[in-house]
């Protein structure tokens, strides 16, 4: 990457809202900037941002405003999840699901939103085994007297956004944690049983047993070089 290039990608990150709600098309907002600094994306893919979004990025760019593509959705008022709690079923899903951690439970127990760190990404509503989330306009009770909601930035302000992305990163540094953790007792079980195979195999035949633990050490190495590669 140039440095350029990547420092036009930074600027274009701190335009976006950092919902990391992936309706751009992209996982997440960073790799959204990077697109677009790349020349891969168009500048109106992000409808949290809605046309003041577009209009920050075609500044960025120089290149000339359009309309916000109602391929990737359309602009709208801050949604905030909510959860049901009589429906709750405490799969942890939606907690797995949350790009800001903005949802608090543990396993086989209710689950709630914390309605300050959620960005209504909606990527908890699709991974919900029993349709127990829900969103709702945060100023429900203006919209009713307000034909005309804020929309987009509007609504979303720089402080929620800073907010987001930090929690984003704290989550996304987290859950590498944890997958790297789960690997190491996954490998670490599995050498356990390599070292003592015959405890752990039908097989008695001490020739048949050396065979197949060359067999697994041999596939263990392949997809050790595989990872480093």
């Amino acid at each position: 990457m140039h440095n350029g290039e990547g420092t036009l990608a930074s600027r274009l990150l701190d335009a976006l809202p950092q919902t990391q709600c992936t309706r751009c098309g992209y996982p997440d907002c960073a790799a959204y900037a990077q697109a677009m600094a790349q020349g891969e994306a168009d500048i109106n893919q992000c409808p949290p941002g809605g046309a003041e979004g577009v209009g920050r990025i075609a500044a960025i760019l120089e290149v000339p405003v359009k309309p916000l593509n109602p391929d990737f959705g359309l602009e709208g008022p801050r949604n905030v999840a909510f959860i049901d709690e009589a429906w709750c079923i405490g799969c942890t899903l939606c907690i797995d699901a949350c790009p800001t951690d903005a949802i608090f439970g543990t396993n086989k127990r209710m689950h709630t939103v914390i309605e300050a760190y959620c960005t209504g990404c909606e990527l908890c509503l699709p991974v919900c085994p029993v349709d127990c989330i829900q969103l709702e306009a945060v100023s429900a009770s203006s919209m009713a007297a307000d034909p005309s909601p804020p929309t987009g930035w509007n609504v979303w302000s720089p402080a929620l956004a800073d907010t987001a992305r930090r929690r984003y990163a704290a989550a996304t540094v987290r859950r590498l944690g944890t997958k790297v953790a789960h690997s190491a007792a996954k490998a670490a079980q599995a050498q356990e049983k390599i070292a003592d195979l015959a405890a752990h195999s039908l097989i008695s035949d001490p020739v048949v047993l050396d065979h197949k633990k060359a067999v697994i050490l041999a596939a263990i190495e392949r997809a050790r070089q595989r990872k480093a590669n």
